[in-house]
């Protein structure tokens, strides 16, 4: 069974850039009345305790969300912060929301979610984080349901692939997984995330992605300082297919935000 747990890094500031796009795209989506399908492949446990040991003992969200939050930092008018105070009444001021928790507050009742998680552990624990009755929670592999649902009902929507590339494989997997689901569901927005490590396995990856000549294809990616000595990761980015009108201001305003951070 494989070992990663989120608690160590949730809020860091990873999961700000992730985050902020995230609830960006899906503030855009919910513009109009048509429902969406919002779809996840490794969706972790939903809820993090960020005064937890585990969040303590690395300083990653101290350094993330809490100096962000602290700092003002965050525009007023974002989404995500709609989210984090929702999550903060319903759960404790240190609570802090995944990305299953964000999507559940920023999409509406006539909207379809779906979060695939393999770890018995964080999967029993989403399902405790989720109100009941409104998301489908699947313990199955994440690439698998994604290409079972493709296409969705109803058709417009998101998928995010967020895996914690534990399994080395996956950086080599991804391109041809995203093509074929590409393939199928030629309107949905598939957003993947990925780590910035020292020494740059995502190279090839993202090299391959941007080959294909995807629509709407971006590239986003922010730079931090290593959250401590020996930590190998440095950024993070996302690629996005079918990107959303807008999201380049969007990521324009991370780019800001982050260049203060150095």
């Amino acid at each position: 069974m494989l070992s990663y747990q989120h608690i160590y890094h949730a809020g860091n500031l990873a999961d700000v850039q992730k985050h902020m796009l995230l609830a960006a795209m899906l503030s855009y989506l919910t513009r109009k009345d048509k429902p969406v399908s919002y779809i996840e492949t490794h969706a972790g446990r939903g809820l993090y305790h960020l005064d937890a040991p585990e969040a303590i003992k690395t300083g990653e969200a101290a350094a993330g969300i809490d100096r962000l939050l602290g700092d003002g930092s965050l525009p007023a008018d974002h989404p995500l912060l709609a989210a984090l105070a929702a999550c903060k009444a319903a759960h404790g001021e240190p609570a802090y929301p995944g990305s299953p928790l964000i999507a559940h507050h920023l999409l509406r009742p006539q909207d379809s979610l779906h979060f695939a998680e393999l770890h018995p552990g964080e999967h029993e624990a989403l399902r405790q984080s989720l109100p009941r009755g409104r998301a489908k929670i699947h313990m199955q592999d994440g690439f698998e349901l994604a290409q079972s649902l493709a296409p969705p009902t109803p058709r417009r929507g998101l998928l995010l692939i967020d895996p914690s590339y534990e399994i080395k494989s996956d950086y080599g997997r991804i391109p041809g997984i995203i093509a074929t689901l590409h393939r199928k569901w030629n309107v949905g927005i598939i957003a993947l995330w990925y780590p910035i490590l020292q020494d740059g396995a995502h190279g090839p990856m993202l090299r391959a992605l941007e080959s294909q000549n995807l629509p709407g294809a971006l590239r986003h990616e922010v730079r931090f300082p290593a959250a401590r000595e020996g930590h190998r990761m440095i950024g993070s980015g996302m690629f996005l297919v079918n990107a959303p009108f807008g999201i380049e201001a969007e990521c324009a305003r991370l780019d800001g935000l982050f260049a203060g951070l150095q």
